[in-house]
């Protein structure tokens, strides 16, 4: 019986020049004011091979700290080991500012780029992406302030995430750079890429992406929910959980899905290295396919 094997090797982030890990760690969880807890987590990340670390100014938000905390917090662990910097491709996003609730014009994304870079405590981000469509600015005007951000060597490579495939290409129609990567969110209980196009524009157009709650908010880790019990048969056979399980699914697609890890457990994440272990059959990904969004396909 034909299986599909994933690969644990780099690979590279869209057309972008850059090289990534098939995993990612995400931050949008990360909060705190201890920074040896987030040393730990880097290197736990670093450990499983994972080289791709994704945040957001708007990670933080909902706690105390506020607003850019994420992005902080993670400056301040890599000012304590400066050395890891060079072993590590950083992407953030801007445009979502609470109470407006989208904003990507020139001026904006200009002041939340230099904002995110002095968090960060970096010269250059690796990958800038818009976080989400803000429908009061046109496509061109966005183009050029991301164009500017490249120009003046402060981003590497340009993204977009949460954006449809007539929103993507309408930005790429205006930019010479290509775009490099989108980030959706995907799982068996999100398969809304699928179906919508998103997945086949990025093979066409060879864009990295970025999966985001991989595991359906922590759903698919559920023993009570028919995909997560598919899911755990499935990595019972390599000696894998369902959460690590279900990362393996994401990545069996052949976009190459680089789904990103929001666990703020260092085992946890340790334990995603064992994701490309498992190896899928046809009949048993498309069951949990079935089983995550509940319906039968035709």
């Amino acid at each position: 019986m034909t299986t599909l094997r994933l690969s644990n090797q780099p690979r590279p982030l869209g057309k972008s020049g850059l090289t990534v890990s098939p995993l990612a760690w995400g931050m949008w969880r990360l909060a705190g004011d201890d920074i040896a807890p987030v040393c730990a987590l880097i290197d736990a990340a670093l450990e499983a091979g994972i080289t791709l670390f994704d945040t957001a100014d708007i990670y933080g938000a909902d706690v105390p700290a506020g607003f850019g905390s994420a992005e902080e917090l993670f400056g301040r662990a890599l000012a304590e080991q400066r050395a890891l910097r060079d072993r590590m491709v950083i992407a953030t996003k801007g445009g979502i500012r609470p109470g407006i609730p989208y904003n990507s014009s020139a001026d904006y994304l200009a002041g939340a780029l230099d904002d995110s870079l002095r968090r960060l405590g970096v010269d250059v981000i690796d990958l800038y992406q818009v976080h989400r469509r803000d429908f009061l600015t046109h496509p061109q005007e966005v183009a050029a302030a991301l164009t500017r951000m490249v120009e003046t060597g402060k981003v590497r490579a340009l993204g977009v995430s949460n954006h449809s495939v007539r929103e993507l290409e309408a930005l790429q129609s205006f930019l010479a750079q290509p775009l490099a990567s989108t980030q959706p969110e995907f799982s068996p209980l999100r398969a809304a890429p699928l179906f919508d196009g998103v997945l086949d524009q990025a093979m066409r157009l060879d864009l990295a992406v970025l999966a985001w709650s991989p595991l359906g908010g922590g759903r698919l880790a559920d023993p009570s929910h028919p995909a997560a019990r598919l899911l755990a048969e499935q990595g019972a056979e390599v000696g894998v959980d369902a959460a690590t399980a279900a990362l393996s699914w994401v990545m069996a697609h052949p976009a190459r899905v680089i789904p990103i890890i929001g666990s703020q457990n260092p085992a946890r994440v340790r334990a995603a290295a064992d994701a490309h272990k498992v190896e899928w059959t046809r009949a048993r990904w498309y069951a949990v396919l079935e089983a995550g969004t509940g319906e039968k396909l035709p």
